[in-house]
């Protein structure tokens, strides 16, 4: 069972996300976050396997928090979910330590692929 953490500043797309998981044995919602230091917080002491985080937010941005995250735990697997869906945005989270990337608006469908695609690699603890 992989341990979500979702990061987004927009309540509808937090509640979102959550929703499209709710009754799934394979993925439970670990926490929410609205910016990037809430979700540094979380992770400094949850530890969730996988992230998906939206890059514009206040506070802190999803770049910044890719890089805070990927320090304290470079195995969590994080997802890019953002309307900001240039390439060299795009590049600069996937150097920064992310996994994927998927462009909002997106449907139920793309987002189960692109976090069941993250869940298959490994993870922590697997040999």
């Amino acid at each position: 069972m992989a341990r979500l953490l979702i990061v987004d500043d927009s309540n509808v797309i937090r509640s979102r996300i959550e929703r499209i998981y709710e009754g799934d044995s394979n993925v439970i919602i670990a926490g929410k976050a609205s910016n990037g230091h809430e979700a540094v917080e979380f992770v400094n002491t949850e530890r969730p396997d996988i992230v998906t985080m939206d890059l514009t937010m206040p506070e802190m941005d999803g770049i910044a928090c890719i890089t805070e995250i990927m320090a304290i735990d470079d195995s969590i697997k994080i997802l890019v979910v953002s309307a900001l869906s240039d390439k060299a945005t795009g590049i600069q989270a996937l150097s920064k330590g992310a996994r994927g990337f998927l462009c909002k608006p997106f449907t139920d469908v793309e987002l189960r692929g692109a976090l069941e695609k993250l869940n298959m690699s490994k993870t922590r603890g697997d040999k």
